[in-house]
């Protein structure tokens, strides 16, 4: 099994498309995760009347036109696969392992009907993989993705992994969504692994908020952030030449110089002037950030 941060970009990337489709509005929508509750499911549920029961509240959570939901078995390679049809039905076909592993239903049928969700939104990213990493990051961002998390389990001599971001990626996207909605998912989880992969996803998050020029960086960061800062003020003319694997690049323009960044919520880039303390707004997420330029 992966584990770790392979997909970063890709994941980020991700984040800044659902804010750029959905819109800062539209994002806020999601802003309370599917409830626990609304997930159960125990041995003494009916399987396919309970399968159509979660999959109606991750179609009502994820604001899809309410209609039938229907989830078949059988079996197959994948873990659950779903008609992209226009509807009005929704058809969602799960793996027959499911048939004895109902605990994790919902993390696969909220997988699945965040593809209806892309699909209808024209939204996707080329080729199947990066698709797929939309998908999970979509599914987790917008508050129904925990329960895949949730569903990593790991021990000596077993392990189950459900979507294709890494437990610790899982744990990085649902900390971006519990600083942006001030939520904490923690106690949600019933897999002490799923809690584990969260906390070092929500470090990695953090690390994110502490990168210059951002105030909050560190010692080491802003010692970096000055030199670079120095050589392109010494260098107009060719800019900065900071070293590639820097968190901003810095700009020569009729205004002076300026320096870029990402967003640490959406990830998109802002530019704001070299010249000390500055306010930031981004205008996608609209995340207020102080900033030491």
């Amino acid at each position: 099994m992966v584990h770790g941060f392979p997909h970063l970009d890709t994941v980020r990337s991700a984040i800044t498309a659902l804010y750029r489709r959905l819109s800062y509005d539209g994002v806020r929508g999601y802003a309370t995760s599917l409830a626990p509750a609304d997930a159960a499911f125990c041995d003494q549920d009916d399987l396919h009347l309970g399968a159509q029961r979660v999959a109606r509240a991750i179609v009502q959570h994820l604001h899809l036109p309410d209609a039938r939901v229907i989830v078949g078995f059988r079996t197959m390679e994948h873990a659950a696969g779903v008609e992209l049809a226009a509807g009005p039905e929704y058809f969602i076909e799960l793996n027959d392992r499911f048939r004895t592993h109902r605990r994790d239903i919902g993390a696969a049928l909220s997988h699945e009907i965040t593809h209806v969700l892309l699909h209808r939104l024209g939204l996707e990213f080329p080729g199947t993989r990066d698709n797929e990493i939309l998908t999970d990051t979509a599914t987790t961002y917008l508050g129904a993705g925990w329960l895949l998390l949730d569903a990593f389990r790991e021990d000596a001599v077993s392990s189950q992994k459900l979507g294709y971001l890494t437990p610790e990626e899982f744990g990085y996207v649902l900390a971006k969504r519990a600083f942006a909605f001030d939520e904490d998912p923690s106690p949600w989880f019933t897999s002490p692994q799923a809690y584990t992969a969260y906390t070092k996803g929500r470090a990695q998050a953090l690390h994110d908020t502490r990168l210059p020029p951002l105030t909050a960086a560190g010692w080491a960061g802003r010692h970096r952030y000055a030199k670079d800062r120095r050589h392109a003020q010494d260098h107009p003319a060719t800019g900065a030449a900071q070293g590639s694997d820097a968190p901003y690049a810095f700009e020569n323009g009729p205004q002076g110089l300026r320096v870029s960044f990402a967003c640490p919520t959406c990830h998109q880039r802002i530019r704001v002037p070299v010249r000390g303390r500055v306010r930031a707004r981004c205008g996608l997420c609209r995340t207020v950030l102080d900033c030491t330029t």
